[in-house]
């Protein structure tokens, strides 16, 4: 490859016109790199470095952050014929200065530079240091060179006399010979590497121990897979779930249809799109909020949420089903057996779900609720006498009564003849279940008298025993999720495009997947 030297004026060549190598002697080196990405002092000490070799040359074309391949200098700008070490900022040739064609940088001198390579050298030869002394790091031999008093009859001020008595400490240096005197420095020089040897040791050790802790002390607060490993109760706190591995196994089940992961747009993993989501529902984080603890747009916390809301809702809508009626009965709780035998099915109930409210007078007046005075979605929930969700039904405006939303919403198609329902008094579908060949069970009216009689008073309170499971399912719902309890934005409630329904529909199925892979508050497990 053919090299030339790019100093102004300078004529030196690798190779004549014909291409054939030139036997000179003569060396070309690039422009030394800025190590921006090593220690500070490291750092800052390379960025001069480049620096004054831009300076020394001079060439329009040559900047900080441009320097061509092809833009060498040659070794006739070197008192040695080579650069010097790259740490060794008081050597003469750490950056070119001879033969320049300009007077903004000056020559400079080889001889002041030997004077204190000798003096520093004799002084350690005097005071030999010892490999069993006790170091704290490299600042330590530094400090003591730096502190060492000028020889007699020399004249040493400002910053360049201290590097200049730093300089022995850097091994790379020529150590030919010691100049005046013609004295070898050989023994001292080796004698001077096998002791910083000794300290840079030292020093990688304790860098490299450093550098563990402070990875082990952010590995901690990154939220990934090892925030929550082994550690049920945070998983329980962030996510609403009992364990580190059944929150692997909802990961594993959903990874296939999650986005890609780690992208230019998205650097999150999988397992971070489903902790955003779950801290969502469990938190009621604010998406700001979420944004700023992942690093990442608002924008694209806002999308990752919706993204894995739609992927958990997909997989994990199975877990709300509609159990066979003999498989109820394989596992009813005694205290149903008791009161009403083993027909029981399901107990419903309805919750409702507070929303911003709507600039449209329609959907405003629709989703107003008398009951709650407020505007809300309302929601049909079943469960099984195990406490179980069994059925969900989608969201209806605040307006619409119990008795509308159990005849519309597809829970009377799912009951089977002989079924038994448990409700409460709003529950006026008798004869709606009845055409299906079920009963309904639910708490006695006075019809115009003082007080029930004996016999009424004994079923309401049996009836009112078991009915307040699906009150506590609900409650152990929302107190999971928060979401639930804040008020839902307009955004949640609109029709999700080509779809029947909406955001808030999804984030109830999913809240009722996890709440069903939780343990059940109606049987316990000793039972």
């Amino acid at each position: 490859m053919l090299s030339t030297c790019c100093v102004i004026n300078c004529k030196s060549h690798s190779h004549d016109r014909s291409r054939i190598k030139l036997k000179n002697g003569i060396s070309f080196y690039r422009f030394p790199a800025w190590k921006n990405n090593s220690t500070s002092h490291v750092s800052e000490v390379t960025k001069r470095r480049r620096m004054a070799w831009i300076a020394a040359v001079r060439r329009p074309k040559i900047t900080f952050d441009n320097t061509p391949p092809h833009m060498m200098v040659c070794s006739k700008h070197f008192h040695k014929g080579k650069p010097a070490y790259e740490m060794l900022e008081c050597d003469p040739d750490w950056a070119p200065s001879l033969y320049l064609s300009h007077t903004e940088v000056k020559a400079t001198n080889t001889d002041r530079f030997k004077r204190f390579r000798r003096r520093a050298t004799r002084s350690q030869q005097q005071q030999p240091p010892s490999l069993g002394t006790d170091h704290t790091g490299p600042e330590t031999e530094l400090e003591a060179h730096m502190n060492q008093p000028p020889s007699p009859g020399t004249d040493h001020t400002g910053p360049e006399a201290e590097l200049d008595n730093a300089a022995p400490l850097y091994p790379d240096m020529e150590t030919e010979t010691s100049g005046d005197d013609g004295a070898p420095m050989g023994n001292a020089d080796e004698q001077q590497k096998c002791t910083m040897c000794g300290l840079r040791l030292k020093e990688i050790i304790r860098l490299q121990e450093e550098n563990r802790k402070l990875k082990g002390e952010l590995s901690k607060k990154a939220l990934d897979e090892n925030f929550l490993k082994d550690n049920d109760s945070k998983v329980k706190y962030y996510t609403g779930l009992p364990s580190f591995s059944l929150l692997m196994v909802v990961l594993m089940q959903i990874i296939p249809s999650l986005p890609k992961s780690k992208t230019k747009e998205r650097k999150l993993s999988h397992f971070q799109m489903l902790l955003l989501t779950l801290m969502r529902l469990r938190l009621d984080l604010p998406v700001e909020h979420v944004a700023h603890l992942f690093d990442i747009n608002r924008q694209t916390a806002s999308n990752l949420f919706i993204e894995t809301i739609n992927v958990l809702h997909a997989h994990l809508s199975p877990l709300v089903y509609w159990p066979k009626r003999h498989c109820i009965q394989a596992s009813m709780p005694h205290q149903y057996v008791e009161m009403f035998g083993n027909r029981v099915t399901v107990i419903i109930d309805c919750f409702e779900l507070f929303i911003e409210r709507a600039q449209n007078l329609r959907a405003k007046a629709q989703t107003y609720s008398n009951y709650k005075s407020r505007h809300t979605m309302k929601y049909l929930i079943g469960i099984t006498p195990q406490g179980t969700i069994s059925f969900i039904s989608k969201g209806w405006g605040g307006r619409a009564s119990d008795k509308q939303i159990t005849e519309n919403c597809g829970f009377l198609q799912k009951l089977s003849p002989g079924d038994l329902v448990l409700a409460d008094r709003g529950f006026d579908i008798k004869e709606s279940v009845a055409l299906v060949g079920a009963t309904l069970k639910i708490p006695a009216f006075t019809r115009g008298h003082s007080q029930l009689n004996a016999k009424d008073v004994e079923e309401t309170r049996k009836l009112a025993h078991v009915r307040i499971h699906v009150e506590r399912v609900i409650g152990c719902m929302r107190s999971k999720f928060n979401i639930l309890n804040d008020t839902i934005r307009l955004g949640f409630v609109v029709p999700c495009e080509g779809e029947d329904k909406t955001l808030l529909d999804k984030i109830v199925v999913v809240c009722c997947a996890l709440t069903n892979m939780c343990p059940s508050i109606v049987v316990k497990p000793s039972c």
